[in-house]
């Protein structure tokens, strides 16, 4: 039995980390994936790099973590969240973030993305259209995964918790985001994505037999510590997003 534990979308959140890291090891994963938007937030970037060196896992980037190091100077000063990031991040965590792939083969039967497997900043099981995620036909999801076979694709970049499964015999699991459990964006519309809870999330997956088996679970720890950090960096959006799980109305 492949017993893995998949992590996505942390965004600096040194408290949801430590306690999905603490979760992932009283289950005893045989591998930890880290499918990236790692450090973007106004919680611990510095302390988020720091506590996932102590751990071995495989980590691919999210589209958050390439907008880190490509940040334009016109950007991070207009930006005090980005500027906060590089400052805390530079020297080697920031080597270290430019050096992740943009996807990984983990396997001839395990992929790794982000967002899809040609664009990590692109939702690949869900439709924002309407400013609410639905999931997308089955003929859209087949044709953005541009012809990955594998029979377990893993992806991130929604922070929402998802298993589909299409018609091609493929796994496509979302397991939501360790740190944020929420937020709303206006691209490419305006729209909302919510857990509805604060819990950190992550998946456990289990190759048995029969297939694979998935447990997306929910990990319990203290957000309000997460959220007093983001109200003190002036991110009182961020503070919501994290205690409510919530978008904001």
């Amino acid at each position: 039995m492949v017993r893995l534990a998949v992590l996505s979308d942390i965004h600096s959140n040194i408290f949801a980390l430590q306690a999905v890291l603490e979760d992932v090891l009283k289950r005893r994963a045989d591998h930890v994936l880290n499918l990236g938007d790692i450090f973007y937030g106004p919680i611990a970037p510095k302390a988020t790099y720091e506590l996932l060196m102590e751990h071995n896992m495989i980590t691919i980037r999210g589209n958050q973590d390439r907008q880190i190091y490509q940040a334009a100077e016109e950007e991070s000063s207009a930006n005090p969240t980005m500027r906060f990031v590089l400052d805390d991040l530079k020297g080697q965590p920031l080597h270290w973030l430019k050096t992740l792939p943009f996807d990984q083969q983990l396997s001839d039967g395990i992929y790794l993305c982000h967002g899809t497997p040609s664009d990590d900043s692109f939702y690949l099981l869900d439709d924002v259209a309407t400013g609410r995620p639905r999931v997308r036909a089955e003929k859209d999801i087949l044709a953005l995964l541009t012809g990955q076979s594998s029979e377990l694709i893993l992806c991130g970049h929604t922070h929402l918790a998802r298993t589909v499964w299409t018609r091609s015999g493929q796994l496509i699991v979302n397991p939501g985001s360790v740190g944020l459990p929420a937020y709303t964006d206006d691209a490419p519309v305006l729209h909302t994505m919510a857990s509805y809870c604060p819990h950190a999330a992550y998946a456990l997956l289990e190759k048995g037999r029969a297939g694979w088996t998935v447990q997306h679970l929910k990990v319990a720890y203290d957000f309000r510590r997460a959220a007093e950090v983001c109200t003190r960096r002036q991110r009182p959006d961020w503070a919501h997003f994290i205690t409510t799980g919530r978008g904001v109305e």
